[in-house]
């Protein structure tokens, strides 16, 4: 990555059009370079106009790594089996015994359940009613904490992202946060889910602003040690000796600028360019994404495949001190067919088979490597590491699209589904709350996306979201909600 981080420049990649939204086409074109947090505003910040949140008396953590499984994980065949249910529910898959009495993994998880020490599972987190039952609304639920509003209702997976969205919990942490000399504050990798036109809502910083939005690096299945930045890339002949030529980079820069669409108004434009150019010519952002510098024996750990090396890539990250990083599950197209899926975790079809061959064995071995890593190099206390999805499975097997019992898939389901923390002050080796007995709905101690978003912010220190609007109004960031401070 070090080679390409010196071959930045502005492309724009999409197409422009007169009356599409704002929103729309900066999120197909411009996410990498309008994700830096350029410049200053006072928009998205506490209300009193301090830069950061009051923390608490707890030691907040430093960063924190979401790991999304994107598809839509199942709870009963991970990290909430039923195997007293009927056999209708449970499915074949046993639970195994784990380093902490109270926890109690999928027995094709056997890394993970090594660690479960450093593990908090909270296993009733419901959306109450709240949701739509499809991904679109699972992602914005889970990642912003804000309940899906009526567009999303009316226009299903059809509903793009809006610049009046409701931020995404990494935009408002690294808004939150003293801004790093060299690197963004928000970065997402391996790609953004999921592929135009149907760009998921709930991933950018929506009505903080556009400077807010994520850093985006891109990775490649067939190179799973390189990773991209797609919007940034310099002009074909532009060495990297000729980074030291400031007004060669702001004019390649520039050359990029004209293809917005005349009615986006980019704010703060020079400071972009001045932030790109930090970003580019600083040692130090090569030095964090240059993978080839692990050792062989660590990046065999993590696995070959690009969610290991974007999980060994996101331990550098926060190594570097990056505050937040997320890394959105890369679906693996060639299990599409087989899986009834976008290759994920949507299993709609053979769901046992697919996560026992494909599934549970790559993520246990490049996240039960992340724990480790960090445990490992003294990270882990302030490092939070938060797996979630935009939904649960549904506990029934048998979806009617894929053959129904004999299909031996699980539908949609988001009345319920489990998340999983780890460090940033977590006590770790504890189960928090239940489901029914049949993983149905939420029984004991109930959560919701939002006291989950609540419980990253108070792990981060970050317990006033008082934010003034442009135009002077002050409003909430997320009223809705609690800190599961019992986890800490």
């Amino acid at each position: 990555m070090r080679t390409d981080c010196a071959r930045l420049t502005v492309t724009v990649h999409g197409r422009t059009k007169r009356g599409i939204d704002r929103r729309t086409f900066l999120v197909a074109s411009t996410a990498g370079i309008a994700g830096l947090r350029f410049g200053s505003s006072t928009f998205g910040r506490p209300a009193g106009g301090q830069a950061g949140g009051q923390a608490s008396v707890r030691r907040p953590a430093k960063s924190t790594i979401l790991f999304f499984l994107c598809g839509g994980a199942s709870h009963l065949d991970t990290w909430d089996m039923k195997p007293e249910a009927p056999s209708e529910y449970r499915g074949p898959f046993l639970p195994m015994a784990t380093s902490a009495p109270a926890i109690r993994l999928c027995e094709h998880l056997p890394l993970t359940a090594r660690l479960a020490h450093h593990l908090a599972i909270v296993n009733s987190v419901g959306d109450a009613g709240r949701g739509t039952g499809d991904h679109h609304a699972g992602y914005y639920y889970n990642l912003t904490g804000h309940a899906p509003d009526q567009t999303f209702r009316t226009q299903g997976n059809d509903r793009k992202p809006y610049p009046d969205d409701w931020p995404f919990m990494g935009s408002v942490v690294g808004s939150r946060l003293p801004m790093h000399k060299t690197m963004p504050q928000t970065i997402t990798l391996p790609h953004m889910p999921s592929k135009l036109p149907h760009t998921r809502p709930g991933q950018f910083a929506g009505r903080l602003g556009i400077e807010y939005d994520p850093f985006y690096l891109r990775g490649d299945e067939k190179e799973p040690m390189r990773f991209r930045t797609p919007s940034l890339r310099l002009a074909a002949g532009m060495s990297g000796g000729r980074l030291d030529d400031r007004r060669a980079l702001l004019e390649a820069i520039d050359h990029g600028r004209r293809a917005f669409d005349a009615e986006v108004e980019v704010r703060n434009y020079t400071q972009y360019q001045e932030r790109a150019f930090a970003l580019l010519s600083s040692g130090a952002t090569g030095a964090a994404f240059d993978l080839g510098a692990e050792p062989a024996a660590i990046r065999e750990r993590y696995g070959s495949t690009l969610n290991g090396t974007s999980l060994l890539l996101a331990r550098r990250l926060v190594e570097a001190g990056v505050p937040f990083v997320t890394v959105f599950w890369k679906e693996n197209e060639a299990i599409k067919a087989k899986c009834k899926s976008a290759g994920g975790w949507d299993t709609h079809g053979n769901n046992f088979n697919c996560l026992k061959d494909h599934l549970l064995p790559e993520f246990d071995r490049a996240y039960s490597a992340l724990l480790e890593d960090l445990a490992q190099r003294g990270l882990l206390d302030e490092t939070l590491v938060l797996v979630s999805s935009e939904m649960g499975r549904k506990p029934k097997i048998g979806d009617p699209r894929s053959g129904g019992v004999g299909g031996a898939g699980r539908d949609h389901w988001t009345a319920c589904q489990s998340v999983l923390f780890a460090g940033g002050g977590v006590a770790g080796g504890q189960v928090y709350g239940a489901s029914d007995r049949l993983g149905e709905y939420p029984q004991e101690k109930p959560a919701g996306p939002e006291d989950i978003t609540k419980t990253v912010y108070h792990a981060m220190g970050i317990d006033d979201l008082r934010a003034v609007s442009p135009g002077g109004r002050p409003f909430n960031l997320l009223e809705d909600g609690r800190a599961l401070t019992e986890l800490f």
